[in-house]
């Protein structure tokens, strides 16, 4: 690993102002590090500083009535381990215990998954069809980012020069599950994963596709064929029928295209059955 500067401001106004100081000097930002530490290693990221986390203020999980907010820097394992979200984001639960073993789960953050974006990331699919929001603080004060607008491709966020992710917010509880398919399921990442949850709120389905080139992504197409909060397996089969249809479900060193058309359909059965199982009948 070639050598850098590391920085632990005390503050959320000196970490901004660490990262606004020198544009032509190659800075990382350290959340939890179990990629961005591999990266440095491994030389696929070059940092002559690196700006950590750490000590800023948004370790946190609170619940404002049916809100909730996850801090940036929270450990998934934390996240793992509040008894209300299996109740309420059945999905978020499914999607942070794929994330690698409980050991990583101890370092590993909502924010640091964001921000890199990958395409097979496991959480970035159900923030998806949670509608959660993206909330960043900068130069110029704090704005709201929908997720579907934050993520845009691998290692592409909407972030601004200077700008970090604060919190993930989530409107409501919704049923909802996460299913993925992997060779070996606590070193790999997917080949193909699947989001699915209902809004009480507006009445309508959510799915998203995970582990697709370029990014994870919704498909309001599929959705719009679950007509109602328990669906019929006629609505269950011409969702899926639309899911392998689906563009992005392309050949790669993962998987074939053929196998992921063909998988997409089980994993959103299996996914709407979860979803409408856990959660019961919704309101």
């Amino acid at each position: 690993m070639a050598p850098f500067v590391l920085v632990t401001p005390e503050t959320v106004e000196e970490a901004i102002r660490e990262l606004a100081r020198d544009a032509r000097t190659p800075t990382a930002v350290l959340a939890g590090g179990t990629d961005l530490l591999l990266d440095l290693d491994e030389g696929r990221l070059e940092a002559d500083r690196v700006v950590s986390l750490r000590r800023l203020p948004w370790r946190t999980l609170s619940w404002d009535g049916s809100v909730l907010t996850i801090g940036s820097t929270l450990p998934l394992r934390a996240l793992e381990a509040d008894p209300s979200l299996a109740l309420r984001h059945p999905a978020l639960l499914d999607a942070v215990r794929a994330v690698g073993g409980v050991a990583l789960r101890h370092r590993a953050t909502v924010g640091g998954n964001l921000g890199r974006s990958a395409p097979a990331s496991d959480l970035v699919p159900v923030l998806l069809v949670l509608d959660a929001e993206v909330e960043v603080v900068g130069p110029s004060g704090l704005r709201s980012v929908e997720v579907d607008r934050f993520v845009r491709a691998s290692r592409e966020t909407a972030l601004a020069r200077a700008e970090l992710i604060r919190s993930v917010r989530f409107p409501e509880p919704r049923p909802s599950a996460y299913l993925w398919q992997r060779v070996r399921p606590a070193n790999d990442i997917s080949q193909l994963s699947v989001a699915v949850a209902f809004s009480p709120s507006d009445r309508r389905w959510r799915i998203a596709l995970g582990g697709v080139p370029p990014r994870p992504l919704l498909v309001p197409e599929a959705a719009a064929a679950l007509g109602g909060p328990v669906p019929e397996e006629i609505e269950v089969r011409e969702a899926a029928a639309v899911m392998a249809a689906h563009r992005s479900l392309v050949r790669d060193r993962r998987a074939s295209d053929e196998y992921r058309r063909k998988l997409v359909g089980v994993l959103l059965a299996r996914a709407v059955r979860a979803a409408t199982r856990i959660g019961g009948p919704p309101r």
